[in-house]
């Protein structure tokens, strides 16, 4: 039989055999590897890392809002239709178009071949 190591009252070390507690001992190694896992299982879980990144990486950006959703507007049978009176700019003529483009052309630079070519496709704007 082993010997075990004893207290005894008068506070004194005392080696007597007797007969171990087997079952308490696997209680006791079973309560604290639950209770290790529990302390040290919780964080490594929160730390789940996506595949291709790095823990350094900067977190992904806010989704964007939602569009707003607009009714559009229904015409009423009865009304008339609003129509706009407002009268329109008048139009320069193509040759003061012409003119106008060349002009912008020689102040650029533009040689005289050049400015025709220029003139040419500004006045068709």
């Amino acid at each position: 039989m082993p010997l075990v190591l004893n207290v005894v009252k008068k506070k004194a070390l005392v080696i007597s055999p007797c007969r171990h507690n087997i079952g308490g001992m696997k209680w006791f190694l079973t309560y604290c590897c639950v209770v290790i896992f529990a302390l040290s299982g919780g964080s490594a879980f929160a730390q789940f890392i996506p595949p291709g990144a790095s823990q350094f990486s900067p977190p992904p950006p806010a989704p964007p809002p939602p569009p707003k959703t607009e009714v559009p507007a229904i015409p009423k049978m009865d009304a008339l239709p609003q129509r706009s009176y407002a009268p329109i700019a008048p139009q320069k003529s193509f040759g003061e178009r012409v003119t106008k483009c060349l002009d912008e052309g020689a102040a650029a630079g533009l040689g005289p071949n050049e400015r025709a070519t220029y003139s040419r496709n500004c006045a068709t704007r």
